[in-house]
């Protein structure tokens, strides 16, 4: 996206926030405010915006393995059968339902999702071409954007992820979910009920418990057991129930609820009436809290923006910069160490011809004043010996701390130009800079103090917003 594009997309942002939420309007100048510095730094391209890369509609994302029952729970959520169901894999592919004003249903290839910077998966291509390269150029084998007239999907959008259990394109797949994961409001882990023997599932576990219970922002996944109707007909279905429970627990889940549901609309039937009643009296009870978190996600989305705001300005403060001048430390020490072994083979051949170091030392001081008549010949041949090597190493080192910097950008969420950033810094012009970074100084770091005060004080507003320490009623208009 080039400059003026961006400028266009944040400038339709402001707009719309403008009618919509005036506290995230003023998000979105903390937003510029930060592109500018990063960009000094590097850490930007022309025509990025780390506003660009978080989501600004409502999110709620539904993972699950294969037959979990994930489209039916959609189809009924939205009233309209917006997704393929059955006890196979029916769809290999994320869909990303979004509403539609017309009655007819469309199911858009994945290039629409990549090419379009208002929906959460924006240029996505470049990540799973860093996966698998060339693989961004099959971006419709992995993603499609379905349009749906449900009311429900107002404001908000909804994702339906694959089989995640699948073994082809699993690695691809496992970069798309965890990038699904971070940008989500709510994200809603559905399990197999049919299927009462979870330790064969450990692998799924791990990404989908595992890895999501030590997270910040823990509180926004709901684990769900679905299909639990197909339970009934057991000797003690509470046992399926228990045996999930215990497998969560293996994986360090010891806390927060655990659902258990299924579908009305594709129930198997229950002859004893008073295990009938249990059943649906506890899905309905759980299906209704879900049900009540995913029309919250309006207001927790606000929330993520304002929390996306301060940790990008964290992230480039506490990670970023860090991380570039102890990269740049690591950089000069290896030249230094290349520079020392040059000097001691230039000083033995100096005197290996018979020119005293001295002699040497004084006519790079001479060259150095600028007085280019005193140096003599063979310094200056030896001379730029020393600085073929010289630069020679500090290319060599640059590329190789530079790749290594690249792999960092994982641990970095909004800022992942690392590499680039550092590439900046080990120009020619940089010899004597220390370990200070381009476009990092007074100023940069007075202006990211000030994005983290702001941050709070919009947080303040928010809750205003909703709620009022003083008891006074608050009223929002609908």
């Amino acid at each position: 996206m080039r400059k003026k594009s961006i400028n266009k997309y944040l400038d339709n942002l402001e707009k719309h926030l403008s009618e919509e939420n005036p506290v995230l309007l003023d998000a979105t100048k903390g937003f510029r405010a930060i592109d500018e510095i990063a960009s000094e730094v590097g850490l930007l391209n022309e025509g990025e915006s780390t506003a660009s890369q978080i989501p600004w509609w409502p999110l709620i994302s539904i993972l699950g393995t294969f037959s979990a029952g994930k489209s039916t729970f959609i189809n009924h959520y939205l009233g309209v059968k917006s997704q393929r169901t059955g006890n196979q894999a029916v769809d290999e592919k994320f869909s990303v339902l979004s509403f539609s004003k017309t009655d007819e249903m469309r199911t858009l290839p994945g290039i629409a999702l990549d090419a379009d910077p208002r929906f959460p998966f924006y240029q996505i291509s470049k990540e799973i071409d860093e996966v698998a390269d060339g693989e961004g150029q099959r971006i419709n084998a992995y993603l499609q954007l379905k349009t749906c007239p449900s009311d429900r999907l107002r404001g908000k959008i909804l994702i339906d992820s694959p089989g995640f259990d699948a073994d082809s394109q699993r690695t691809s797949t496992l970069r798309i979910t965890r990038h699904i994961i971070n940008i989500s409001d709510l994200v809603l882990v559905l399990f197999d009920a049919r299927h009462p023997e979870p330790g064969a599932m450990q692998d799924t576990l791990h990404h989908l418990v595992e890895e999501t219970i030590q997270r910040s922002d823990s509180e926004k996944f709901l684990y769900i057991l679905n299909q639990i109707d197909t339970t009934a007909r057991e000797d003690n279905p509470e046992d399926v129930v228990a045996a999930w429970q215990r497998a969560l627990a293996e994986k360090g889940l010891t806390a927060g609820r655990f659902y258990c549901i299924y579908s009305p609309d594709a129930a198997v039937p229950i002859e004893d009436e008073n295990r009938r009643q249990r059943f649906e009296s506890k899905r309905d009870q759980d299906l209704s809290e879900i049900h009540d978190r995913m029309q919250q996600v309006e207001i927790e989305r606000a929330y993520r923006i304002l929390n996306a705001l301060e940790k990008t300005t964290q992230e480039l403060e506490d990670k970023a910069i860090p991380l570039i001048k102890q990269h740049l430390s690591e950089w000069k020490k290896k030249v230094r160490v290349v520079d020392i072994f040059l000097l001691a083979l230039l000083s033995t051949l100096t005197l290996g011809l018979g020119i005293s170091s001295g002699f040497l030392q004084g006519s790079i001081e001479s060259l150095i004043q600028g007085n280019p008549i005193l140096f003599g010949a063979g310094a200056g041949l030896f001379l730029i010996l020393f600085l073929t090597g010289h630069f020679a190493a500090r290319k060599h080192y640059a590329a190789k701390i530079a790749q290594k910097l690249s792999d960092h950008s994982d641990e970095l969420i909004f800022l992942d130009h690392l590499d680039k950033a550092f590439l900046k810094n080990t120009t020619p012009s940089r010899i004597f800079t220390g370990n200070r970074v381009i476009g990092w100084n007074k100023k940069a770091l007075r202006s990211v103090e000030e994005l983290l005060e702001d941050s709070k004080e919009l947080v303040q507003k928010l809750n205003d917003t909703f709620t009022d320490p003083s008891g006074k009623v608050v009223t929002r208009d609908k």
